[in-house]
């Protein structure tokens, strides 16, 4: 079957996504690089819990976070994770359209989160003097909220890499596969941000 052939409503199958064997390994293979990241996120985790209180007299997480952006940039990347949904479901019903249109929104939402976050940074250096070497706080906060801001990067250029190669050839079995494993990663990542919301911003100010 060639690459190309956009698939008509008649011949859409009901999980186009899974339909080919292809797309099968894909989904089996994305679950298995999932367990992995979750690994690692844990051992981040565990490491940030250890070390949270050891500041060497430089400011505490009660002294730097706050959670009114904090709040702002949850809500910007769960309204992303929704907003895939939708993408998903007008891919099941073969409305190319429409799932474009719904993952632009996500891209551009995941866009307003990272510059959140990178404002976030910018701030809390040059406002604290708070930086990756200040202090084993510093230096397990960085890298724990850091990796996950770079997880957003990636699935930030894995959707607009997928939006802009398939534009013009619309949805077929070869590509379903890849949007729909991007849904799952990008619900991933706003998973482990609920995590990090809750243990290092809502922990963090309540000390």
């Amino acid at each position: 079957m060639s690459h190309d052939h956009s698939l008509s409503p008649e011949v859409m199958p009901q999980e186009p996504e899974k339909a080919t064997l292809e797309g099968k390994n894909k989904f089996f293979g994305l679950w298995f690089f999932l367990g992995g990241e979750t690994v690692l996120f844990a051992s981040f985790f565990g490491t940030y819990l250890a070390l949270r209180n050891s500041t060497a007299g430089g400011p505490t997480s009660t002294d730097l976070f706050g959670l009114e952006l904090v709040f702002i940039m949850t809500m910007l990347l769960l309204t992303s994770s929704l907003t895939s949904v939708y993408a998903m479901y007008h891919m099941k019903n073969n409305d190319f359209k429409k799932m474009q249109l719904w993952l632009a929104i996500t891209a551009f939402l995941g866009m307003g989160f990272l510059g959140c976050e990178i404002y976030e940074f910018a701030h809390y250096i040059h406002e604290f003097g708070f930086t990756f070497r200040s202090s084993a706080f510093g230096s397990a906060f960085y890298t724990l909220v850091g990796f996950h801001g770079g997880h957003v990067v990636f699935g930030l250029s894995w959707l607009i890499a997928l939006m802009v190669r398939n534009a013009k050839r619309g949805l077929n079995l070869y590509n379903a596969p890849k949007y729909y494993t991007f849904s799952l990663y990008w619900h991933f990542i706003d998973v482990v941000w609920v995590f990090i919301f809750t243990v290092v911003y809502l922990m963090g100010k309540v000390g």
